[in-house]
């Protein structure tokens, strides 16, 4: 036993004689790394040449119709743009729009040193459309579609997930909402640096038409329209055989 301790020994000591003893020599040849931890990497640098290309160039322009962060797709001039967004773009250039630039109701959510209350801008079915839209892409995942707070996040064990249909959430401003989309909360992450401004009042007034429905009174129902809600519903009528 104690033979083997001694030629595990020896063999030890010649491999580190071996790895450390020629440390500090000069060759011509790439040194040999054991854990080069990703020194090295098979990527593209910045202004460096590139043989993999035909042209020689590692840096390639980008893909015909790119939208540079911070900008918004290109709209034809017959759109309307929406509130914090001017001008047209057209197929070459793009038109500049703010993610959080300014201090007013519309970038903020506050009045004063308040929260504010109401859209920004006339709600239409565009606008309700387009909350729809950024809502199921971005909010519904963890709160659901009808925001009850069942999105497929929740139920993989997600549990700090809160149904916006509660009466806080419902009673809460739309300035203090608009902040909790811009700057996140516990453990919901901050929106703001990738949904657009416009979109996140878009998401508030979809987001009441939601937690209106799920509450929905007879006062929310227009007088000439409610008779028709007292009228007793005819049953169905009963199956026939054939």
């Amino acid at each position: 036993m104690l033979r083997g301790f001694f030629v595990i020994f020896i063999l030890c000591t010649i491999a580190m004689v071996a790895v450390l003893g020629f440390r500090g020599q000069k060759s011509t040849q790439p040194p040999s790394e054991i854990f080069p931890d990703m020194v090295r990497q098979p990527k593209v640098r910045a202004q460096t040449p590139l043989d993999f290309f035909a042209d020689g160039r590692g840096p390639r322009l980008p893909v015909a119709g790119t939208v540079p962060v911070g900008y918004e797709m290109p709209r034809a001039k017959t759109d309307a743009a929406p509130p914090g967004v001017s001008g047209d773009a057209s197929e070459e250039s793009h038109t500049h729009v703010a993610f959080s630039a300014g201090t007013d109701y519309f970038n903020t959510g506050k009045m004063g040193n308040q929260w504010g209350t109401g859209i920004p801008w006339p709600v239409t079915r565009e606008l309700m459309e387009r909350g729809q839209q950024r809502f199921n892409i971005t909010c519904a995942m963890c709160h659901g579609a009808a925001a009850m707070g069942n999105g497929i996040v929740k139920q993989h064990g997600l549990a700090t997930v809160v149904s916006l249909q509660d009466d806080r959430i419902r009673k809460m401003s739309d300035g203090e909402i608009f902040n909790t989309i811009t700057n996140g909360k516990n453990t919901m992450m901050a929106y703001g640096p990738n949904i657009l401004v416009a979109d996140r009042w878009a998401i508030i007034a979809y987001l009441r038409a939601l937690q209106r429905s799920q509450h929905a009174t007879i006062a929310d129902v227009p007088e000439d329209q409610r008779a028709e809600l007292d009228k007793p519903q005819a049953s169905p009528p009963p199956p026939t055989k054939k």
